[in-house]
């Protein structure tokens, strides 16, 4: 999207034309748009309003009913913050007395909108001047004050911020079919990680929203480090600084709206013993932060191998912060035994995971040729450092 489209569908006539496009979202794109130019539309006005009508069907699953009244670009919608994600984040903000915030690089505004809802006064700037209309607009239009600037937020004063908030960008723009690229470096981010890095200094209260994958060694000083999953999906990192870091590291594990968080060193090694009746998965939050450790003696379990992030244990305990299953056999790895043991249990329909384990699952799962009604869950893994097969059935 560009200027002069954002500006179209801000107009009479594209408000207009994105309430019609919005009923045509299922039919086919060209017919769309001639249906569209057969009601007095402009072409770009026409495509400009069916494109965002489609982003916006979209973004429901995202935004809720808040979509139906904001914009969007693709790349904005993939990579805004979840809301429950952005409203945690800017609840914590308020409850430990932050009452202003520079938000840099703030996209579409999706931690804007939360913050503003939190009752926090936003200062909100983004480098794309397009980027930060649609930021501008999307307050507005959700009722929400907010002060948007379009500048390079290496530009933007910090004295009086109260509380920064960054989300550095971590994609290209492209060219073709891959508008855009993931940027993994954080030298590349932009702005570049050594501003980043030196946010803290600046602004004591100070949080950084990162992949998930972020390497934790980069982070300047003592922070926590937070990992979020929403509903099984490791969705980002968040580093706290200064009076809102209060523990080396938290999993905080979002199920069906519930939350749930873990907290510990992040240092800890698991206790290491025998495999036993039932086998946990932890969450991928608990994983990436490191507190598998903590989430062992939340089980009373221990793991099999030092290097494998499965834990073991005798019983099953419910808990949010892993999937359990129980154990039916405990093979050492052999694709032969294998097939035969799936085989012996008529196992037609096979979940494959596996932790500590190189081979390539879906070549695995044509050499296992099954057949049969029943249904088991089979992970691959290691316990003493030797290869295994477990197959298990997931307990509800």
């Amino acid at each position: 999207m560009d200027s002069e489209q954002l500006a179209a569908l801000r107009s009479r006539e594209g408000i207009a034309a994105l309430a019609d496009a919005e009923k045509l979202i299922d039919t086919d794109r060209l017919a769309a748009i001639s249906t569209l130019r057969s009601h007095g539309y402009a072409a770009e006005v026409a495509g400009a309003a069916l494109t965002q009508a489609v982003l916006r069907a979209r973004a429901v699953a995202k935004f809720g009913a808040d979509a139906s009244r904001m914009l969007f670009t693709q790349a904005g919608l993939e990579q805004a913050t979840r809301p429950i994600v952005a409203t945690r984040r800017a609840a914590r903000l308020a409850q430990a007395g932050v009452r202003r915030v520079t938000d840099l690089g703030c996209g579409i505004g999706s931690d804007a909108i939360a913050m503003a809802r939190a009752g926090i006064a936003v200062h909100a700037v983004d480098a794309d001047p397009v980027t930060a209309d649609l930021a501008a607009h999307n307050l507005a239009a959700l009722g929400l004050d907010a002060v948007v600037t379009c500048a390079d937020v290496r530009d933007v004063p910090l004295h009086d911020a109260g509380a920064a908030f960054c989300d550095p960008a971590r994609r290209q723009s492209g060219t073709g079919v891959r508008r855009t690229r993931r940027i993994f470096r954080p030298e590349d981010y932009s702005p570049p990680w050594d501003w980043v890095a030196q946010l803290p200094s600046q602004v004591p209260y100070t949080v950084l929203k990162l992949a998930p994958g972020f390497p934790a060694e980069l982070l300047p000083g003592d922070c926590e480090l937070e990992l979020t999953s929403v509903d099984g999906d490791v969705v980002e990192a968040a580093a706290w600084f200064g009076p809102l870091a209060r523990v080396p590291r938290r999993a905080s594990v979002l199920k069906h709206r519930s939350v749930h968080e873990l907290t510990g060193s992040g240092t800890l090694a698991g206790p290491v013993g025998p495999v036993g009746a039932y086998l946990y998965d932890p969450d991928g939050a608990v994983v990436r932060s490191h507190l598998v450790a903590e989430f062992a003696r939340t089980v009373d379990g221990n793991l099999g191998d030092p290097d494998i992030a499965y834990v073991w244990t005798s019983a099953c305990l419910p808990t949010p912060f892993g999937r359990c299953f129980a154990v039916d056999e405990v093979l050492p790895f052999s694709l032969k035994r294998l097939r035969a043991a799936l085989r012996d249990r008529g196992v037609g329909r096979l979940e494959i995971l596996k932790r500590g384990s190189a081979l390539d699952v879906e070549q695995l799962r044509r050499d296992l040729r099954l057949s049969g009604d029943a249904e088991a869950s089979l992970l691959l893994t290691k316990v003493a450092g030797r290869p295994v097969a477990v197959i298990a059935h997931a307990v509800p």
